[in-house]
């Protein structure tokens, strides 16, 4: 009989430190104004490497500039109507890109069912994004730019040879918060 109460006694005693800390795990997490939980939630939910459904488009036009990029440009193409992107935004994105020497298109996903979306000023794409991206709006469309310092630099990727400037069609689909 005293084995059965040292069972009873120590199983009660498990199930209360399992229950406790299902407990305390559950108060952390769902921990309203906590900004740890907050960022770590937005970093969950803007995943580079998730695809998002989005309806397919038609490509724009190449645009092949006339020599070199010296320093990043933006040109809004057309204008957006809806939220200002910022440092720190998740934005879903269409995107087409050439290099800006003789015009060949390296990727696009405008004629895929699938939008990019990653975290802004978070390192998650090329510089010349990071920077050139930042204050549009949702619904534009922009050219951005982008002298090799701030795409791939000295690296060849894919593609694209070491040393190219990098022109952009890009077209913010949404902002996720």
């Amino acid at each position: 009989m005293a084995r059965v109460r040292e069972r009873l006694f120590a199983g009660f005693g498990a199930f209360l430190f399992l229950a406790s800390a299902c407990a305390l795990t559950i108060f952390v997490i769902l921990q309203p104004g906590s900004d740890d939980t907050a960022s770590q939630t937005a970093q969950q939910t803007c995943d580079i490497s998730t695809p998002v459904s989005a309806s397919q488009d038609t490509a724009p036009d190449v645009y092949k500039p006339d020599g070199a990029i010296p320093k990043l440009e933006t040109t809004d193409l057309q204008a957006g109507t809806g939220a200002t992107a910022k440092a720190g935004d998740c934005l879903v994105m269409k995107y087409q890109g050439n290099l800006a020497s003789d015009g060949t298109v390296f990727d696009e996903n405008y004629t895929k069912a699938q939008a990019l979306q990653f975290t802004l000023g978070q390192g998650q794409v090329i510089p010349g994004w990071d920077q050139g991206l930042v204050g549009m709006k949702v619904g534009g469309t922009r050219r951005v730019l982008i002298p090799s310092a701030l795409g791939y630099g000295a690296q060849a990727q894919g593609s694209i040879p070491a040393n190219s400037d990098l022109v952009f069609v890009v077209k913010l689909l949404k902002i996720k918060n």
